[in-house]
């Protein structure tokens, strides 16, 4: 009774601001411009879906970011366990990556774009890119804060350094490992409709939005960061959900 009661709270708030959208959009044709109304958004809602923009566009930007994001968590993963775990590591790449990660992803774009063009490859490459920099720096605070307890141990039980990195390196550094993922997703996302916005060759949400803008369609500007809003949360979710059954050793 009580979670159902706190699930129907929840929705008050998105309620509310439905309300208010609508009450917005009713304040005359400037209001109604830039507050697109309800029924104006769901007729464009039936639009897309109907004439297949909304799926064709979705579907490869899910795929786009989803490509980048496995890339780019492998590669931080990689580079953060580098740093944390070798002396020479940390000497010769850290300088480096943390002076390259202080530039904004979007500068990137047109360097890449003369690099590699601007097709599908450019893209993916940016957003594993944004991907690797939260991943790299929480898989190295994750590494480097073990508790030195546990290091004890495995110096008193003699284990090899691979047994030391899976049975207790790597599970001490999980909850930071995730928390990295979660992170990376959220860049991802930025940098994927960034890219496309930047690259707008081939589909994507965001090439459907700079079309809805030439057109002055703010409903369907509107629906597309919805639907990037809504295919975020429910990567974190899943991932969310993952990650509880991946630590379900915590207390």
């Amino acid at each position: 009774m009580k979670s159902g009661f706190n699930y129907a709270r929840g929705w008050v708030l998105p309620l509310l601001l439905l309300a208010a959208w609508d009450w917005a959009s009713s304040r005359g044709a400037s209001g109604a411009y830039a507050v697109v109304p309800l029924a104006q958004i769901g007729a464009g809602l039936l639009e897309i879906i109907g004439n297949g923009e909304l799926l064709t566009n979705l579907l490869a930007s899910l795929l786009r970011t989803s490509q980048g994001l496995m890339f780019g968590v492998a590669a931080g993963t990689a580079l953060g366990a580098s740093m944390a775990l070798s002396a020479w590591g940390e000497r010769l790449i850290a300088p480096l990556f943390h002076s390259l990660r202080q530039v904004p992803m979007l500068a990137w774009i047109p360097l890449i774009a003369l690099w590699f063009g601007n097709g599908e490859s450019s893209k993916v490459l940016i957003i594993a890119l944004a991907a690797s920099y939260p991943m790299a720096l929480n898989t190295f605070e994750g590494l480097r804060q073990v508790d030195a307890r546990h290091l004890e141990v495995a110096q008193a039980l003699v284990l090899t350094r691979r047994q030391r990195f899976v049975l207790v390196l790597l599970p001490s550094a999980m909850p930071s490992v995730c928390t990295g993922v979660l992170q990376a997703i959220a860049f991802a996302w930025v940098t994927a409709v960034g890219s496309e916005l930047f690259l707008s060759a081939g589909p994507g949400l965001g090439n459907l939005m700079m079309n809805a803008e030439a057109g002055a369609r703010m409903e369907i500007i509107l629906l597309c960061v919805i639907s990037i809003a809504a295919l975020g949360y429910g990567m974190s979710l899943l991932f969310t959900r993952l990650s509880r059954y991946l630590l379900r050793w915590r207390p």
